[in-house]
């Protein structure tokens, strides 16, 4: 699809620095932007906060207002304005999760799953009992995560990657298999 006169008009009245242009340009395309970023944390299994959201959705904004609007200037018009809009965010949506890229996913349950690795070692080997008693409680999918974790030492992303669960759902799930053990352990 081609450049469409609606876009060509939106286009030129950034370039030309009017009035409301870019306000206009935000109200446009800042849906497309935000689709962008939740498809492609979703594609990298990875939990973003609103936060993290609205810092991917500023930073490809600021990329393409830099240097005179640049990004926008570069446009040659061989493709909707829509189409070139979403390889550019993507492509600053894949750089930032790059650099802020660490072993949990972005956002609140890599801090929970953080918070679960860094106690996990100790936890292991003094819980083993529970873990035994809890195991003959469960079957599955469930049974074979708290195996892996708790007595076999493997990481979230091991885990993943043997179960092809999602690695931001092995914490949540870790967390209501264990709350489940303290309530059976006060009946």
């Amino acid at each position: 699809m081609a450049l469409s006169d609606i876009d060509r008009s939106l286009l030129e009245r950034c370039l030309a620095n009017q009035p409301r242009s870019w306000e206009n340009f935000v109200d446009r395309f800042m849906g497309l932007v935000m689709h962008v970023i939740n498809h492609t944390a979703q594609c990298r299994s990875i939990m973003l906060s609103a936060s993290d959201r609205e810092d991917l959705a500023a930073e490809v904004m600021l990329t393409i207002v830099n240097n005179d609007y640049a990004v926008l200037r570069a446009f040659r018009g061989k493709s909707s304005l829509a189409t070139y809009l979403t390889v550019i965010a993507r492509r600053v949506v894949v750089r930032k999760m790059l650099e802020n890229q660490s072993p949990m996913p972005l956002g609140a349950v890599a801090e929970h799953a953080i918070a679960d690795e860094s106690n996990g070692v100790e936890e292991r080997m003094t819980n083993q009992e529970e873990v035994e008693r809890l195991l003959a409680t469960l079957e599955g999918p469930e049974a074979h995560v708290v195996r892996m974790y708790h007595l076999e030492g493997k990481t979230y992303q091991e885990i993943s990657r043997i179960t092809g669960m999602p690695t931001n759902s092995l914490g949540p799930m870790l967390s209501r298999i264990r709350s489940r053990l303290r309530g059976q352990s006060h009946v």
